[in-house]
Formats: structure tokens, C-alpha cells, sequence
């Protein structure tokens, strides 16, 4: 992670400060088989509760292939591999203040293997909902993980796409 402040120039003339993090790409996996979809909960330190949330994360460097990082993250946080890896597309993630992309890949014919959680994820606990249950969970607020949204958001129009 870098942090920066850089000197601006505003459109109206004014000079100004912007801060801006920036972290190398990440993934989000959206593992679906069976009419369930695959979550994590793990304690997220900023907000200081846990959460539960879609499979993400990144590795700390530049990433030449989005697909192999998703792949990572499905296997160290659920223990899965999946048969296909869809990509349905990237998002910036809070682009008002950090430089992060994260890339959103569909994960199917889901087979487990064995988990390989880094230091970060030594608590997380893996969860299996109906698709209903996810969608009523994001609604109701327990599900609050923006990234989560946007990247359910993406499968929707993606699947009504598919005809």
C-alpha cells in the first residue's frame, strides 16, 4: 500500500490537497453452485465487527493475470476450485480516495480442496446460503460489504444477458 497527498489544482483555480492510497488489483469471487452461493465472515479491523462478505482480497503485487488471483483467493479463503471462471467485469473501489481495482469473476462447478488462509484470515468461517437467503441478507443489511453489491449487481445483469 502507498499513501500520497499531491498538490492540485482545482477547475475553479483554487490549490488544494488530495490524499490517495493505492493498492495493487484485487478479486472478488462470486462462487455459486447449486442454487448457493459461498460467503465469508472474518473481523475487519476498520470497522471493528465482523463481516460477511464475498471471497476477496489481493496479493500485495502486480497482478499479469486477474483470473490466477481469483483462483488464489477462492482456494485460501473457501478451500474451492471451480471448473469455470467467468470474468464479469472490474470496479474501482472507492475511487474518491484509493486507486484499487478490483476484478469480479463468477465461480462454478465448485469442488473443494484444502484451505490456505494467510495470517489475516486465521478466524474467517465459510458459509453456504441459498441464493434467496444471500439476496434477502444484502437487502436486510447483514450483508453491507459494498463489494459484495456491486459484484451481485454485475452477475444480475450478466445472467439476464445469457437469455
Amino acid at each position: 500500500m502507498r499513501l500520497r497527498e499531491d498538490e492540485i489544482l482545482r477547475s475553479n483555480g483554487e490549490k488544494g490537497i488530495y490524499g490517495v492510497v493505492e493498492k495493487d488489483d484485487s478479486a472478488i469471487i462470486l462462487p455459486i453452485d447449486q442454487g448457493r452461493v459461498w460467503l465469508v465472515e472474518q473481523f475487519r479491523y476498520t470497522i471493528q465487527e465482523r463481516a460477511l462478505e464475498l471471497p476477496q482480497g489481493g496479493w500485495e503485487m502486480k497482478i499479469e493475470n486477474p483470473v490466477e488471483l481469483a483462483r488464489g483467493e477462492l482456494k485460501e479463503e473457501l478451500g474451492m476450485d471451480a471448473a469455470e471462471m467467468t470474468c464479469l467485469g472490474s470496479l474501482w473501489i472507492a475511487y474518491g480516495f484509493t486507486r484499487q481495482k478490483q476484478h469480479v469473476y463468477l465461480a462454478t462447478g465448485l469442488t473443494q480442496t484444502e484451505r490456505d488462509p494467510d495470517a489475516e484470515e486465521h478466524d474467517l468461517i465459510v458459509r453456504s446460503v441459498p441464493v434467496k437467503e444471500f439476496e434477502q441478507m444484502m437487502f436486510d443489511g447483514v450483508i453491507r460489504d459494498n463489494c459484495t453489491l456491486a459484484a451481485w449487481g454485475l452477475y444480475l445483469l450478466w445472467k439476464a444477458r445469457q437469455g
